[in-house]
């Protein structure tokens, strides 16, 4: 890995206070409040939920009581710098366009929004270019309309919101369940049974924060996360299986078939790019390194999603086609697993 992409992964320390000797017992959130110029609760809370406030080098709720001596830091995955979005003329595929919201069919490789190592080449670019006035949300300059993500490399549907209301609307339907959303997954190994329900609190790994792992519920660190899933077919060392969301954790369908011991096909960060099942045969490895070029990353797809018009209040569902990539390592799966 170069200089440059060790970069982009790096911690950054914004700021760091160490509480006095008399220091009165007071939640954190409001402790930062009174350090840390031009911040609202909301974006401490924010913050807090991505476990980048550390009390003595672990990560704290905003709950939390600050306590004499405590070493407080807040870290983020980029600089201290400004954002700015620009509009940038980069082609997207609109699978449905109406007065309330849009739905888009991401490429593998395209970043949803500008952070650090990424000013530029995002799916949010792109749709200040092509849509005008997109809701805010929150402080996030960056991110306008966006009620939800997925990673950079995995592909699929994602709804953007034209207005306030449907911002609202659409961010209600995910928070409280109603959406649907479903994903194909090729992951590694014989999936034992033919469906099944994952379940384990995820959050984000105190020895690496660049990934998420589950806790144990008796643990208090994570937050409760549901992936259904079902197989569709198999290939012998390789499953392909649909997962359905019943929540939306960050990683969260890579981190359960991680915990189920199935990681995700060519996931970098999870293990998944390096041969997990099979033979030791030389052409067998050379096979899954030409699997492994034609994606860019975790075999990962959001196909389909489902939402509420938020002004006609009529259900809408949508189906994408799988990259051509993920095709074609479905079509090379398909003719390996008939070999004998």
């Amino acid at each position: 890995m170069s200089t440059e992409e060790n970069k982009t992964e790096e911690l950054f320390e914004h700021y760091n206070f160490t509480a006095d000797p008399g220091q009165d017992l007071l939640r954190i959130d409001k402790f930062l409040l009174l350090r840390i110029p031009k911040i609202s609760r909301n974006k401490i809370q924010l913050v807090a939920k991505d476990n980048n406030i550390l009390v003595n080098d672990k990560p704290v709720k905003v709950s939390y009581k600050v306590r004499p001596g405590d070493v407080i830091s807040v870290v983020l995955p980029y600089p201290v710098t400004e954002f700015k979005l620009i509009a940038e003329d980069i082609p997207l595929d609109i699978v449905y366009d109406d007065d309330q919201l849009i739905i888009v069919n991401k490429k593998e490789g395209m970043v949803v929004h500008p952070g650090f190592g990424n000013y530029s080449g995002t799916l949010m670019n792109a749709l200040v270019y092509h849509f005008d006035n997109l809701p805010k949300r929150d402080d996030f300059e960056t991110r306008p309309g966006l009620v939800h993500r997925i990673d950079k490399n995995t592909s699929g549907l994602l709804v953007i919101a034209k207005t306030e209301s449907a911002l609202s609307n659409l961010s209600k339907q995910f928070a409280n369940r109603t959406s649907q959303r479903r994903y194909w997954a090729l992951v590694w190994g014989d999936v034992a049974e033919d469906e099944g329900t994952i379940t384990g609190d995820i959050g984000r790994s105190q020895k690496d924060r660049k990934v998420y792992r589950v806790y144990d519920e008796e643990e208090g660190y994570g937050k409760h996360a549901i992936t259904h899933y079902k197989v569709i077919e198999r290939f012998r060392y390789v499953t392909l299986v649909e997962c359905k969301l019943e929540t939306g954790r960050t990683h969260q369908i890579r981190v359960h078939f991680k915990q189920l011991g199935h990681p995700l096909f060519n996931d970098p960060e999870y293990g998944g790019d390096r041969i997990l099942k099979g033979t030791t045969f030389t052409k067998y490895k050379q096979f899954i390194n030409n699997c492994f070029k034609l994606i860019k990353g975790q075999a990962l797809h959001a196909k389909t999603l489902g939402i509420t018009q938020p002004e006609t209040n009529e259900f809408l569902e949508f189906t994408s086609e799988l990259p051509e990539g993920f095709e074609q390592l479905l079509t090379k799966w398909r003719a390996y697993s008939l070999l004998d």
